[in-house]
C-alpha cells in the first residue's frame, strides 16, 4: 500500500496563515490557468529565486488550483491515488459509515472488492463510483419528491 494511504487519517489542515496565502495563490493560479487554455501541456512556476522555474503538467497545475481553493475555504486536504487499495476501515471512514455496514455492502456486491488472503480490499475508484451512484439516486429521489410537492401545491 502506498505511503499516501498510511496518512489517510492525518489530513493536512491549513493554518490561518495558510488559508490567507491559499486565497491569494488560488486566485492567481486560476487566472493564469485560464490564460493557458489551448496552450502547451505544461505549466511553469517560479520558485523563490526569480531565475528558478519548474515545469509541471497542466493537469497537475489544475489539481493544485483545486487544492488551494479547498485550503482557502479552510478544508483539510488528503490526496489518494485513484488506483489505491483501501482497507475496509479506510473505505468506511471515507464513506462516513461503520466498518460492519461497509462489509455488508461488500457482501451484497454493491461495491466491488477483492481479497488479499482473508482481507478485503477496495479500490478507491470503485468506492468513489459507488458514492457517485448513491448521490445520483439521492438527487433523483429528491427531484421526485420536489415535483410531487409542487403537484400537491405544497411549495412555498
Amino acid at each position: 500500500m502506498t505511503t499516501l494511504l498510511d496518512d489517510l487519517n492525518s489530513a493536512v489542515t491549513p493554518s490561518m496563515e495558510d488559508i490567507e496565502l491559499a486565497k491569494v495563490s488560488s486566485r492567481e493560479l486560476s487566472r493564469a490557468l485560464a490564460a493557458e487554455v489551448g496552450k502547451p501541456t505544461h505549466f511553469s512556476i517560479a520558485l523563490d529565486e526569480p531565475s528558478e522555474m519548474i515545469s509541471i503538467p497542466l493537469s497537475a497545475a489544475r489539481m493544485l488550483a483545486g487544492i488551494l481553493a479547498e485550503m482557502a475555504s479552510g478544508h483539510a486536504i488528503t490526496i489518494i491515488p485513484v488506483q489505491a487499495e483501501l482497507t475496509t476501515q479506510q473505505a468506511a471512514d471515507l464513506l462516513n459509515v461503520s466498518r460492519p455496514f461497509l462489509v455488508s455492502l461488500l457482501e451484497k456486491n454493491e461495491i466491488r472488492f477483492h481479497k488479499v488472503g482473508t482481507h478485503r480490499r477496495i479500490l478507491f475508484k470503485d468506492l468513489m463510483e459507488y458514492k457517485k451512484n448513491l448521490n445520483a439516486h439521492s438527487r433523483q429521489a429528491l427531484d421526485e419528491l420536489a415535483a410531487e410537492a409542487q403537484e400537491l401545491g405544497l411549495g412555498y
